[in-house]
């Protein structure tokens, strides 16, 4: 390398060196720039971040922290989906601090007004209630369904159906039926007939404590609430349940467990 060459390449040296040091950072390496984005959206997480003028690119955290590449007068590109685009220019006073604020604006989408009047409605109940007319209201047996009135059975019930001895028929003369006949020698038929009898009992109970609230039950007959079902049981079992349970006039029911309650929660009492 020449003299001349060399006082040139150490002039260029110098030089970039003073730059470093009176404008504080380096020429050729960016510095770290940490921001925060501020906003009156909670939701900051995940706001696009770019250097325009280096090529860097970074996402902010969820509370709107980053830390990107950067030098005095780079242009940095903020976007984010419910945010406006923004742009902010770096200066040698960002890079003193160890914090930069980036303010970004949340952005509104505001839509035209829309009206809905599905049907013709207007939103005066007692007009559009005038004007619906009937209503058409699809069921099995409205759709004429085979076996849509049919009842559906019980657990219980199709177990008693299948153990029971069936109707008789032409073919049970050269087929004996042998698993009825086992239900009926082993008691299992009979025991089906009464679990039958008490699941009809348990519905008509449901049915019956769903004719007043619960808290009917605690406030006026002093049952306490964890009890509620425990007292409707003790009322399964009166005599007189099935023929009450049957009537389904409120008043009726309301005196047989008034009835019953006092027993009830005199024994408990008791215990």
């Amino acid at each position: 390398m020449s003299r001349q060459n060399f006082q040139c390449f150490l002039f260029v040296v110098l030089f970039f060196a003073a730059a470093e040091s009176a404008v504080g950072q380096s020429f050729f390496y960016p510095e770290n720039f940490k921001g925060r984005v501020v906003s009156t959206s909670k939701e900051l997480g995940a706001i696009s971040v770019q250097n325009l003028s280096r090529g860097y690119a970074t996402i902010t955290d969820d509370e709107g922290f980053f830390d990107i590449r950067a030098q005095a007068q780079d242009s940095l590109f903020l976007s984010g989906v419910a945010f406006k685009e923004t742009f902010f220019v770096v200066t040698s006073g960002h890079l003193e601090q160890q914090l930069v604020y980036v303010p970004i604006e949340e952005r509104i989408v505001a839509l035209d007004e829309v009206v809905l009047m599905p049907y013709n409605l207007s939103g005066d109940l007692a007009k559009d209630a005038a004007n619906v007319g009937d209503i058409h209201v699809f069921t099995a047996g409205t759709l004429g369904l085979p076996n849509a009135n049919v009842k559906p059975l019980m657990q219980s019930e199709r177990l008693l159906r299948e153990a029971a001895m069936p109707k008789f028929n032409i073919g049970m003369l050269l087929t004996l039926p042998f698993n009825p006949l086992i239900n009926e020698i082993t008691g299992r038929t009979k025991m089906l007939k009464k679990r039958v009898a008490r699941d009809k009992r348990y519905l008509m109970s449901e049915k019956m404590r769903g004719i007043f609230p619960d808290s009917l039950y605690t406030i006026k007959l002093g049952v306490q609430r964890e009890k509620i079902a425990d007292f409707f049981y003790f009322c399964e079992i009166d005599d007189r349940f099935l023929k009450v349970a049957k009537t389904d006039n409120p008043l009726l029911i309301w005196e047989f467990l008034k009835d019953k309650s006092s027993v009830y929660t005199k024994n408990n009492a008791e215990e």
